[in-house]
């Protein structure tokens, strides 16, 4: 009797931090090649870990990692520690504040900062800085202090933070009616066919790889997902856009731009890290790879924010100048389309 209740204490200081519900269409995987292509950061050697110490379970059953995975199995996994993600610490980290009062902050986002932790990325976020040089800020929906929206890690770029929980909701207000102004620079692959153009393509995760979005033919599969791009400057191999979101799905920029056949440059989750346009030339390749090094993320930039401010009702809008990685590979290529005649 003993024991039961000792196993019955051990279940109860488990935390869940994965959680999978497998439709009907999935072929049966190896649970460890699974989980793979749907945790961020995750190598077969920490699932195989996990594994052998009896954190993976499907149907309740601990499993092995070489376990095929088939329709309709609950897979969970369980660890004795809670998420790291729900352990917020401040931290000393610099932020790039452009604009504070008692009700918003708003924050210039360098590359490589993740906005809030979440797998692998326990600590230099975003939030962790923010807990740091702001107290009793709100909690949104999922108890992230501040947070609002949020850009991918490697994008840079404008944030609104609010400061209390009035300025959270009425900015998560605009956000859901789809009136807040937001628009990104990006360096795109290839010379797009139209100056201008809007692209309505729903969004959802990609079944095959989760940690992808793609574009669905109806909104069953996706999301609504609405991009207006614009040319600002064409570099014959590569073209500057501007890009305003009507909508806010995950990476939508990024899985607009590919479905319309200009991946975004150095963008590698979609492919844009690949020399998608030009020549065969040793010469074009060694000159397409130093731009890489000088911009290691995607060329794209939070450029400019626009919204009602939640307490003087007056609007507001916040221009960014783009970073010193993206202009330097734009002028690189500019230097380049010129000297080639493109």
């Amino acid at each position: 009797m003993e024991k039961d209740n000792s196993k019955q204490d051990f279940e109860q200081e488990l935390h869940e931090h994965f959680a999978f519900d497998i439709d009907s269409g999935q072929e049966p995987l190896r649970i460890d090649k699974f989980l793979m292509n749907r945790i961020e950061n995750a190598t077969r050697n920490k699932i195989q870990k996990a594994a052998k110490e009896g954190s993976i379970r499907v149907n309740e059953q601990v499993v092995k990692s070489s376990y095929k995975v088939k329709k309709d199995d609950k897979i969970r996994i369980l660890f004795t520690h809670p998420p790291y993600e729900n352990l917020l610490t401040p931290e000393e980290i610099y932020l790039n504040i452009e604009y504070e009062d008692d009700s918003i902050i708003i924050v210039n986002k360098k590359s490589g900062m993740v906005v809030h932790p979440g797998h692998g990325n326990y600590s230099g976020t975003l939030i962790n800085a923010l807990l740091y040089h702001f107290e009793n800020l709100p909690n949104n929906s999922s108890n992230r202090p501040g947070l609002v929206h949020r850009i991918d890690k490697d994008t840079s770029g404008l944030l609104v933070i609010a400061k209390t929980e009035k300025s959270m909701t009425f900015l998560a207000k605009q956000f859901f009616k789809k009136s807040v102004e937001r628009e990104y620079y990006a360096l795109v692959w290839g010379d797009l066919k139209d100056d201008e153009g809007e692209i309505n393509a729903p969004i959802g995760r990609n079944p095959k790889n989760r940690l992808q979005m793609i574009v669905y033919e109806d909104l069953e599969g996706g999301k609504e997902a609405i991009t207006n791009y614009k040319v600002i400057e064409r570099f014959g191999y590569v073209t500057l856009i501007s890009c305003r979101l009507k909508t806010g799905r995950t990476h939508q920029i990024r899985v607009h731009m590919k479905y319309l056949g200009h991946t975004i440059f150095n963008d590698e989750r979609y492919g844009g890290d690949k020399i998608l346009k030009g020549t065969v030339y040793s010469k074009y390749k060694q000159f397409v790879d130093n731009c890489f090094k000088l911009l290691p993320r995607q060329a794209l930039h939070a450029k400019t924010l626009g919204f009602i401010h939640p307490k003087t009702k007056e609007k507001l809008s916040f221009d960014t100048e783009v970073p010193d990685d993206m202009t330097s590979v734009i002028d690189k290529w500019r230097l380049y389309s010129k000297h080639k005649n493109l």
